[in-house]
């Protein structure tokens, strides 16, 4: 049974139930019409969505159709069908849709039509999905909680109550409660792997540069936020992966996948070592429950033939941090002054982003250079860990889905967090080192909150990654999503 959440949901159509890879192939064997699949999930969507929020400037129906109607047209004459062909997919709001309203949840471009696609979406498009609205997101992706003044927030999918997490919040719950059968989201301290953890779904973090970013006015600096796929499973994460990566000439430091995910996933994982970081010895505060589950799920882990070994690198974590913190603000703060700079747009920001933007204005040279340094050689600790370890692995967060009318944590084990983002700094640790990172589903607390846990690869080690997660899965007494 999947988990039961408090919304009052009907049950979702045999057809939203099915995996995006068992859909995208009853479709080519033409076992069911794309106007069949996509009738489906709209349907969920106006049954749905109105309860969380997840889904926002959904096209009109009759346009959706129209465009399902000329995909079955082009079927039935023998036209090529491409992996996503006939699947209908909701963008999240921080990647351009050319055509398509794209706010980034920020009233300053609460109109804003792009004249293009991101790379991605580009890809996602030519893959033959219908792009059919966007999934909702914090203002500028700020904060892992999904509200804006745009939209409004979106709602945990098991709790009306709790924060759906951010800021990939809307593709989560769209995700959990089958509005969508796939989902791009993005991640930089988080954005992708939290809401994956609060929605008990899966949320993989690319290796820096698999997935081109852009277009971009900077191709070369910003390389801590990536773009990447969730999914109910891992192998429909496999199958958006597939079509997300790849180098593209106008994101210089992408780089060509090595062969099919969704294939790779052929060969199973038999195995390996895991470096179980925890609370890094107690550098990080924990809500109590946590820990718990995710030893549970290690324990999981063994079934599957991996040996678990707790470790606390030799690091100065605190230090790290502040690496972390202080090029965020050179990439995001700087990336958000031209509206700061701007008395009218000023005074549509939010806090965290007027925030970010003044902290930029006060950095030096020297203070980037130092933190690039102190991430680079974070990144060579990585490495002399995956002598020993295939995977290192941590809690995705470090407190269950909070109410949704907190803006975010401003205490966790009785400690005091100094930022918006501090609550997240588990998010860092793979965000620094380029890596690979897959948040896996770990269960409940009593009072019902998911949990996730990231397994943490080799830079490039993708495929691993993803091979240990459907091991991982496997074993799991639970579906994805909730009913």
């Amino acid at each position: 049974m999947r988990p039961v959440t408090k919304h009052a949901v009907p049950t979702a159509a045999d057809i939203c139930r099915l995996s995006a890879v068992e859909l995208a192939d009853k479709i080519r064997q033409r076992h069911l019409s794309v106007r069949e699949v996509v009738s489906a999930f709209l349907d969920r969507i106006e049954a749905v969505n109105p309860l969380v929020n997840a889904i926002v400037s959904l096209r009109e129906r009759a346009d959706i159709l129209a465009e399902a109607d000329r995909a079955d047209a082009h079927l039935a004459k023998g036209g090529a069908a491409g992996s996503l062909f006939g699947l209908p997919i909701a963008i999240k709001d921080l990647a351009l849709t050319k055509g398509q309203r794209t706010t980034f949840g920020s009233p300053i471009f609460a109109d804003f039509i792009p004249q293009e696609d991101d790379f991605f979406v580009e890809r996602v498009r030519k893959a033959g999905a219908i792009i059919i609205g966007k999934t909702n997101v914090p203002e500028f992706g700020l904060g892992s909680n999904t509200y804006n003044p745009v939209f409004g927030p979106t709602l945990n999918a098991f709790d009306p109550a709790l924060t759906a997490g951010g800021s990939s919040g809307g593709a989560a719950v769209a995700l959990a409660l089958d509005m969508v059968p796939v989902a791009d989201g993005s991640d930089f301290g988080g954005s992708l792997r939290n809401p994956a953890a609060y929605s008990n779904v899966y949320g993989f973090r690319p290796s820096q540069g698999l997935v081109p970013a852009g277009p971009d006015i900077d191709v070369f600096h910003a390389q801590m936020g990536v773009e990447g796929p969730m999914g109910r499973n891992v192998a429909d994460i496999a199958l958006l992966l597939d079509e997300q990566a790849g180098y593209h000439p106008h994101a210089p430091l992408s780089h060509d996948k090595q062969g099919s995910f969704l294939e790779g996933l052929g060969t199973k994982a038999t195995g390996g070592r895991i470096a179980w970081l925890g609370d890094l010895g107690g550098h990080l505060p924990m809500e109590h429950g946590i820990l718990e589950l995710c030893e549970s799920a290690l324990a999981r882990f063994a079934e599957a033939s991996f040996v678990s070994e707790a470790l606390v690198p030799d690091v100065d974590f605190e230090a790290l941090w502040q690496a972390f913190a202080t090029l965020r603000q050179a990439s995001s703060g700087c990336g958000l002054k031209a509206h700061y700079d701007d008395p009218e747009k000023r005074k549509l920001l939010k806090p965290e982003a007027v925030w970010e933007i003044e902290q930029a204005m006060r950095l030096t040279a020297p203070q980037i250079h130092a933190a690039s340094v102190r991430r680079s050689s974070w990144h060579k600790t990585l490495l002399s860990l995956f002598e020993r370890f295939d995977l290192v692995v941590l809690p995705t967060a470090q407190v269950f889905p909070f109410d949704v009318a907190t803006h975010w944590p401003r205490g966790v084990a009785g400690r005091t967090m100094d930022s918006y983002h501090r609550w997240m700094q588990v998010s860092a640790f793979a965000t620094l080192g380029g890596c690979p990172a897959l948040n896996v589903p770990v269960g409940f607390d009593k009072r019902g909150r998911p949990m996730g846990m990231q397994l943490i690869g080799r830079p490039r080690g993708d495929l691993a990654v993803l091979r240990a997660g459907a091991a991982y899965e496997a074993t799991l007494p639970w579906p994805a999503g909730a009913a």
